[in-house]
């Protein structure tokens, strides 16, 4: 809590009586749509596991981001949204 909020209580308390002063604001936009779902995550995550690319001996977080764009999977996805979402993975098959 910040130092402001008891004022800002109390405040809200004497113009707009206790239950304004103690309910939460509502939002004013809806919340934003995970851009990776679940299903993208699994596309990921199996061409990760794929042979990679010729010439290349394993693959780079820019061309798993580029590939994902390439094969439609997504139609943005920076490295470090690939490297985040391997990482995320890496903890979950570890636990």
């Amino acid at each position: 809590m910040s130092t402001n909020k008891p004022y800002t209580i109390r405040k809200e308390y004497s113009e707009k009586g206790l239950d304004t002063a103690l309910s939460r604001k509502k939002r004013e936009t809806p919340p934003v749509e995970p851009k990776i779902t679940g299903e993208v995550e699994a596309k990921i995550i199996a061409l990760s596991c794929s042979t990679p690319p010729p010439g290349r001996s394993k693959w780079s977080l820019r061309l798993l981001a580029d590939k994902a764009v390439e094969l439609e999977y997504i139609d943005s996805i920076s490295y470090v949204a690939i490297s985040k979402l391997l990482k995320k993975r890496v903890k979950t098959t570890s636990s």
